[in-house]
């Protein structure tokens, strides 16, 4: 059975996407089982770029069929701020309960109906060779007031999914890949790992 690198040091990450690509035809495998302690800068422009760089960085040094996204939360309200920026947004070194306060910080004093925002993931999948396919997916919401919920990571807590009532942070793993940015491309990668692995055996 081929091996499908998730190429991301989050660990949280790795397990969002062990559940999302159960049941393919790979061998799912991770840098800290592979020994890759490689850093890869994301120096894109855009989501779409940073998941190419890291996916063809990582498959180039396994030579393994590579997978890495990058995701961004884009707020209407600050002009589709933090975006490609998220993860970065209060600093290189912020902890994700400080990206938390600095962002809702910046929408002090905006109204509940003025908070609309998206989650955006692009997934990368980049063969050895260089062959790249990118698989989009979104989530709209709203940011809540204040942060609520123990689960998810990053933005999480305060990422409001009205027709369900709760922040993305209050639904169990399971509840979120159903409805995550993160949960939507990653289907439609399954579709394109099948495809290929389908076309592996002939």
């Amino acid at each position: 059975m081929p091996k499908l690198l998730l190429a991301t040091k989050n660990a949280a990450k790795v397990q969002e996407y062990l559940l999302l690509l159960r049941d393919l035809p790979f061998k799912l495998t991770n840098l800290a089982e592979e020994g890759i302690d490689t850093v890869v800068s994301e120096t894109g422009d855009t989501l779409e770029q940073n998941a190419a760089i890291k996916a063809a960085a990582y498959a180039s040094i396994s030579n393994l069929l590579a997978l890495a996204d990058d995701s961004g939360l884009e707020v209407d309200a600050l002009g589709g701020e933090p975006g490609v920026l998220s993860a970065r947004y209060a600093g290189a070194d912020a902890s994700d309960e400080e990206r938390v306060e600095w962002l809702l910080a910046r929408l002090e004093g905006i109204p509940w109906g003025k908070r609309k925002a998206r989650f955006r993931c692009v997934i990368a999948i980049v063969w050895p060779e260089g062959q790249v396919e990118l698989c989009q997916g979104e989530c709209p919401g709203i940011i809540a007031l204040n942060p609520k919920g123990n689960d998810g990571f990053g933005y999480d807590p305060i990422f409001y999914l009205p027709h369900l009532g709760k922040t993305m942070a209050e639904l169990s793993i399971e509840e979120k890949n159903k409805v995550s940015h993160r949960g939507k491309a990653a289907q439609k990668a399954r579709e394109m790992l099948l495809k290929t692995a389908i076309g592996m055996k002939k």
